[in-house]
């Protein structure tokens, strides 16, 4: 089972920016579609972003397009997620999850592999 490692939330006012980062364990990253999703208090997860295996394709929810960009660099192991323009909104716990499948797909299957998230809090 993949392990997965959040890192780069924090404290920021509204309008600025985080970089989120996902280091993932093994060999077999870039066979992998990576995705981002985060939990507000009282509400439940929710999907954020998605990319593909190669990284060519990237998907996102209607709330962060234009302000969000998911990226990833299987050299590393690692998938990022660019956060701008940050709202109150935005505040939650983020994870990143890997697809439950190998190859390309069109949606995202979340596995059971999660990270323990990092807390992105945006003040207005």
């Amino acid at each position: 089972q993949v392990q997965l490692v959040e890192s780069g939330g924090g404290l920021v006012q509204a309008g600025g920016s985080l970089r989120l980062s996902c280091a993932a364990s093994g060999r077999t990253f870039s066979s992998y579609a990576m995705g981002w999703f985060r939990q507000a208090p009282g509400k439940e997860r929710e999907f954020v972003a998605r990319i593909s295996s190669g990284g060519g394709s990237t998907y996102y929810t209607d709330s962060v397009k234009g302000r969000f960009a998911i990226s990833r660099d299987n050299a590393k192991n690692t998938v990022y997620l660019q956060m701008n323009s940050l709202k109150p909104e935005d505040t939650a716990v983020y994870y990143c999850n890997r697809d439950s499948r190998v190859g390309y797909y069109s949606d995202f299957h979340e596995s059971d592999s999660w990270g323990q998230g990092t807390q992105v809090t945006v003040s207005s």
